[in-house]
């Protein structure tokens, strides 16, 4: 599902209208009844109680004032905030207007300060507040009247339904801005928006629904710029391999994973288990000599001991004993340890291992004072799986600039070093060299817990063993392990969660998948 920034949408609305030919009161109507009918699905009490609908003069107030007609006509006892003079709404907003006024629904006008005070306690009273203020034409932070408002509404500890998006947040940026109202529910129309996926920004608009305002989706699929794609399951459903009824263990991928040092054995064998509960069909754990007995306990992997220093970790030389293993994709770094010889041990693989490659946790860490190394590996398959913490140190910036905007920060490392990134957290940012990003929709708070990164290395190896390219292995991987995470919170709860859980769950997360 395509998720569209300003201009993206401005574009489709322009094409549907001009070359299509769907008239611009048209698609003004739909999206306002598809307002009106998100909240009679969501708050069936509330629908036929008294709503207070904040419009403002653009068109995010006309999807709005269609909204309260809709639900007037279903016995809504509306109030009608119009945040401007009635004589500065233009167009299909002012006809919206028109016929409100004329249906006799009270619209009171409130464009300065006193104006709204004297019409706050309608907010006060509603069982529900519509927000239709400011769309996807926001250029700055809330400031004024606007930006009192929004305060005011989340004061109110009211229900909020926004249309497109909730007022304050930019269309373009994964970022809080500024100021915004807390929606419960968000109706976006067409499209997704990017704030509407991507956190911190997503935090603020509750549960997405996206409308279908009969904006083609041709239209959507041919628009140029930045191409970002909400990952759900119907997306991920089409990249799920089918296994032959004569297929063997060879034909689903030899997977090795470089893990583990003393008192992070767990690490290896999570990101074993991993592998295989992703369809793997021969995975082997590579750790330390020492370390092989407490990560030999899991029977369906082998393990291979590597050369160790002193203090249990992996040497360089552990080089040539990966790659006489044979792998079709090498995994490296749950567990590995950041001394001389694990961070010159990275640096062999990255050099050398000549397939697909997935560099986690200290792997990432010991190329972190020189990602530029990754330039050597510009014409095989790399992908980094940072936590925010990692993306930070990989890209030289601070975790608040990288929370601050994911999509940007994955976009750009991968564009800049030839890599995949997969930017671990809320709402996971899949990122490609080519430009393209990805957004993942599933998983939970309960993930948020150490050994989870390591289940999803496991899972990226022996999805790139599998799956038809690297985006598609990339995609069932993530989200298959967001899916599995919340499998098991159901039947755990999000506290009592932990890595072994999700990977168990990768199984049924698969089969949900499929369909059978």
């Amino acid at each position: 599902m395509r998720v569209l920034d300003t201009a993206q949408m401005r574009e489709a609305d322009r094409r549907t209208i001009d070359e299509i030919g769907i008239p611009s009161i048209v698609l003004m109507e739909n999206a306002g009844r598809a307002v009106a009918g998100a909240i009679e699905a969501r708050f069936a009490a509330a629908a036929r109680g008294r709503l207070a609908l904040l419009c403002g003069r653009g068109s995010n107030g006309g999807d709005g004032l269609v909204a309260a007609r809709a639900l007037a006509e279903r016995g809504a006892a509306v109030a009608i905030v119009l945040l401007a003079r009635g004589e500065d709404v233009r167009g299909d907003a002012r006809t919206n207007l028109d016929v409100a006024r004329r249906l006799g629904l009270p619209v009171a006008e409130a464009p300065d300060e006193a104006a709204w005070q004297a019409c706050r306690p309608d907010v006060a009273a509603a069982d529900l507040v519509v927000d239709a203020l400011v769309g996807t034409g926001l250029r700055a932070p809330l400031d004024g009247l606007p930006a009192t408002v929004a305060a005011d509404v989340n004061a109110a500890r009211r229900p909020v339904v926004a249309v497109d998006l909730p007022s304050g947040l930019s269309a373009d940026t994964g970022a809080c801005i500024g100021a915004s109202v807390d929606a419960r529910v968000t109706v976006t129309l067409g499209a997704p928006k990017i704030p509407l996926v991507v956190t911190p920004a997503a935090e603020r608009a509750g549960e997405m629904v996206v409308a279908d305002i009969g904006i083609p989706s041709r239209v959507m699929d041919e628009l140029g710029g930045p191409r970002v794609e909400l990952l759900t399951g119907d997306v991920v459903r089409a990249w799920l391999p089918a296994r032959g009824r004569d297929a063997h263990k060879g034909d689903h991928g030899r997977i090795v994973v470089v893990a583990g040092s003393p008192g992070k054995t767990g690490a290896a064998r999570l990101a074993g288990t991993g592998a295989l509960r992703s369809g793997a069909g021969l995975v082997t754990v590579a750790t330390p000599a020492s370390c092989v007995g407490p990560v030999a306990t899991v029977p369906e992997y082998m393990t291979a001991a590597l050369p160790e220093t002193e203090s249990g970790t992996a040497r360089r030389t552990a080089v040539d004993v990966v790659l006489a293993l044979g792998a079709d994709v090498v995994a490296v770094g749950p567990g590995l340890g950041v001394g001389t010889e694990p961070r010159a041990l990275v640096r062999a693989l990255v050099e050398r291992v000549p397939g697909p490659l997935v560099l986690d946790a200290d792997a990432l860490t010991a190329l972190a004072d020189d990602p530029g190394a990754l330039a050597l590996r510009r014409d095989r398959i790399t992908v980094a799986t940072p936590h925010p913490g990692e993306m930070a140190r990989l890209a030289g910036t601070t975790v608040g600039e990288v929370q601050g905007n994911r999509l940007d920060a994955a976009r750009r490392f991968a564009a800049d070093h030839g890599v995949h990134v997969v930017l671990k957290g809320a709402r996971t940012v899949i990122a490609a060299p080519s430009g393209s990003v990805r957004v993942n929709a599933s998983g939970n708070p309960g993930m948020a817990t150490g050994g989870t990164g390591d289940v999803l290395t496991g899972a990226v190896a022996a999805w790139l063993a599998q799956a038809a390219d690297t985006e598609a292995a990339m995609s069932l991987a993530v989200h298959l392990h967001g899916r599995a995470g919340d499998l098991a919170a159901d039947r755990v709860g999000e506290t009592a969660l932990v890595a072994g859980d999700v990977a168990n769950h990768l199984g049924a997360a698969a089969v949900e998948l499929a369909g059978h």
